[in-house]
């Protein structure tokens, strides 16, 4: 390999994890000032021109605030459980296209991290890891609300990630493949003239299934048992300050935005629009526009459930993913079978 070709795969690697840490930042203004819109109140409005530069100012706050390891924790798997959570949240983005082909100079340069063949596979495998720095964190801290809140979210994560891959599965099964650039492609085009072919619509089900199925991995309301402020403190990080709670933070963020991503790869049709074929650097810019977009919506809806919406009680949270979402996800997998039999996808 050329140095050319080194510092494409280098660029093609680097850039989805730096675009994801840039827009950890912004994700949380938008939380905190979404939040205070929904609330009937200004929101972070002091810090920069709308607040902007209040992520900025937390983060040193954070960065400069004293590292305490509380007494008798388990100091290294203390220490490992944050960098865990952060690991598995950056590199789940690698295998998700963000646009279509980039040709330059004569090479064609695929948007996409690695375009792996297993790339569904890969991203289940690293999410399914992140639990364990959840579950270390509430161990290690040596705190019973800690160790109580680590318990939740592994039982939870459980719960969910049965419906959430099998509702997947009908995707898979309409595409008949593990690679997520082929399932950008096998949506391109309409049915009947007008309507976008996504898997939304063909598997309107499944989507339900599998964007609720996110709240639970990412621990977010009305899924947020594992922090439970008000029975918890704060769950599996309350011993946790400086830059080790900001790291779960971060690591949360980041999670949201690569669900977004996976649920607008899996069903929005990724980059692409009906009728539309990206032709030329504009073309390219606008299909990545297009994936930002269709992505930032989803993480909205994230920030306008958290704030509508109360928190499940555990049996219940543990009830609707086993009896409801489940099960529903299994019907979903029929329909999804019965399209490709019927050559409907």
């Amino acid at each position: 390999m050329t140095f050319t070709d080194w510092a494409i795969l280098a660029l093609r690697v680097l850039v989805p994890v730096l675009a994801v840490l840039s827009f950890v930042p912004l994700i949380t203004w938008v939380e905190r000032r979404g939040a205070g819109f929904i609330q009937d109140r200004p929101g972070p409005n002091r810090v920069g021109p709308f607040g902007l530069i209040q992520p900025v100012a937390d983060g040193l706050k954070l960065f400069f605030k004293e590292d305490v390891i509380v007494h008798d924790a388990d100091r290294f798997l203390y220490i490992l459980a944050p960098g865990i959570a952060l690991f598995t949240a950056m590199v789940t983005f690698a295998v998700i296209p963000y646009g279509p082909e980039l040709t330059v100079a004569g090479r064609s340069i695929r948007l996409v991290g690695a375009d792996v063949s297993i790339g569904v596979l890969y991203v289940f495998a690293i999410t399914s890891l992140s639990v364990y720095g959840i579950v270390l964190a509430g161990w290690a801290s040596n705190n019973k609300f800690s160790l109580m809140g680590g318990i939740r979210s592994s039982a939870q994560i459980i719960s969910y990630e049965l419906a959430m891959t099998t509702a997947a599965a009908g995707v898979l099964l309409a595409t008949g493949s593990f690679q997520l650039t082929d399932v950008v492609a096998m949506q391109h085009g309409t049915w009947l003239g007008f309507l976008p072919k996504w898997n939304a619509i063909s598997q309107f089900l499944g989507f339900v299934i599998f964007f609720t199925a996110t709240f639970a991995e990412t621990n977010r309301t009305p899924f947020d048992l594992a922090e439970a402020e008000a029975e918890l403190v704060a769950g599996y990080h309350t011993e946790y300050s400086s830059m080790k709670f900001a790291m779960f933070y971060m690591a949360e963020y980041a999670n949201i935005i690569v669900s977004s991503a996976l649920t607008t790869t899996l069903y929005l049709g990724g980059w692409s629009l009906p009728g539309f074929t990206p032709r030329g650097l504009v073309g390219v810019l606008f299909s990545i526009a297009v994936f930002l977009a269709k992505t930032m919506a989803l993480v909205w809806v994230f920030v306008w459930v958290r704030w509508t919406v109360p928190r499940f009680r555990f049996d219940q949270l543990l009830r609707l993913g086993w009896k409801i979402a489940l099960p529903a996800a299994l019907v979903n997998l029929l329909w999804a079978a019965l399209l490709a039999r019927w050559k409907v996808v």
